[in-house]
């Protein structure tokens, strides 16, 4: 059992992020979680790498002292699992927003489907998705996506290390990315799309890895409490 000196003097907690709650949710569950286990006042803690209410999986969250590690675990090569929806674009490259765009998919063939991941691989430019919580101007690109301004946005470079497809059952394309620190893969959706003369966007995400930490090690925000000992 941790001890509140252990949450105070640094760890590292694996957890498994559930389905619409955002990051910063399952950060203040748990920051209240242990806070109220051990009467503390205030202990500094904060997640390494944001991951969309829309997806799930791995969030490490550093507690104490730990949080002095977090830009080197957010630099960390990531994984991850998912579907593209093919055939249709969103605004926001996955489902927060609704479609606006439907391409044909009739021609698109297995073959296609795994020859367009080769474009994808090594250092590529990437243009962020407009509804993103990065800033321009002092401002969050989503806030100027929501009030339907148009905002010109730079592509950065990130790099692509592996660009599988594990399941193809269309329009649904499941696929495994493992890339660096800063890629989007609702933008790699949106790209994909296009590389297949169709439209795409993410219908289901879920981080596996980060760096050497593995989703299968971690815990719900629920099961953490409940080995805290707390309620709920």
């Amino acid at each position: 059992m941790k001890t509140k000196e252990d949450f105070l003097n640094g760890q590292i907690l694996l957890i498994d992020k559930p389905l619409e709650w955002s990051s910063f949710q399952a950060v203040n569950a748990l920051k209240w979680a242990i806070r109220k286990k051990f009467d503390l006042k205030k202990i500094k803690i904060g997640h390494a790498g944001t991951l969309d209410p829309l997806a799930t999986g791995l969030l490490i969250i550093c507690t104490g002292k730990f949080t002095k590690k977090i830009p080197e675990l957010q630099g960390q090569i990531k994984e991850y699992t998912g579907t593209f929806t093919l055939g249709a674009t969103t605004p926001s490259y996955d489902m927060e927003t609704e479609v606006n765009q439907n391409f044909p998919i009739d021609h698109i063939t297995d073959e296609l489907l795994f020859d367009a991941t080769i474009g994808f691989l090594g250092e590529i430019d990437q243009v962020p998705p407009v509804f993103s919580a990065l800033k321009k101007d002092g401002k969050r690109l989503y806030e100027f996506a929501r009030e339907g301004k148009e905002v010109e946005i730079k592509s950065r470079k990130v790099e692509i290390h592996t660009f599988e497809i594990t399941k193809i059952h269309i329009p649904h394309v499941d696929f495994r990315i493992v890339c660096s620190k800063g890629t989007y893969i609702r933008s790699m959706a949106h790209d994909y799309g296009k590389s297949v003369q169709s439209g795409a966007y993410l219908s289901a995400l879920r981080r596996t890895k980060i760096g050497d930490f593995n989703v299968d090690n971690s815990v719900t925000p629920m099961v953490f409490k409940a080995n805290l000992g707390m309620e709920g």
